[in-house]
């Protein structure tokens, strides 16, 4: 009886082997196909970390733009109230918000007084600068401001002569 045993036992464990094989070996295959997209996934993943890395790094030397997507200033409503109460809540004059948005000071003074109204990208950067906070802007005005100064420090400085008052002796009637 002994060696029925044995000989049962041992095709049992050979059958349940096989079984096992036949269960284990497709798995087998797609953990291994897993595993080498997985390490694909991680090369590109690090690629594209390098490269948003390399973006934030560019977009810090150039400063910050003030940008805003094409739908939002669309849906956008600016009037001249608006402009004013935004330029007070920031702290701004309008020659700082001229700074800002890239315009002259009269420019500023025209949209508030309803005038004009800003277009294109002065429009964007109006609403780019609704969501922005006060210290943002300072901020960011301070960079603006720097950049104009010194653009203005590497011109050269022309001396020009001083008209000399005429020595036309002007009548008076009587």
């Amino acid at each position: 009886m002994a060696k029925i045993e044995g000989v049962i036992k041992s095709e049992i464990v050979r059958l349940a082997k096989r079984e096992i094989r036949t269960t284990f070996i497709p798995l087998r295959r797609e953990v291994r196909a897993m595993r080498l997209k997985l390490s694909g996934l991680s090369k590109n993943f690090s690629v594209l970390n390098r490269v948003a890395k390399e973006q934030l790094r560019q977009v810090e030397k150039k400063g910050v733009k003030l940008e805003a997507s094409p739908e939002e200033v669309k849906a956008s409503r600016i009037t001249p109230g608006r402009i004013r109460n935004l330029r007070k809540k920031l702290g701004l004059s309008q020659r700082e918000l001229g700074i800002l948005t890239g315009v002259v000071t009269w420019a500023v003074n025209r949209w508030e007084s309803g005038t004009f109204k800003p277009r294109g990208d002065k429009k964007a950067a109006l609403v780019a600068l609704r969501k922005m906070r006060k210290g943002e802007v300072k901020k960011l005005l301070g960079e603006k401001a720097g950049t104009k100064v010194k653009a203005k420090g590497k011109r050269p400085v022309v001396k020009t002569r001083r008209k000399r008052p005429s020595k036309r002796v002007i009548r008076r009637r009587k």
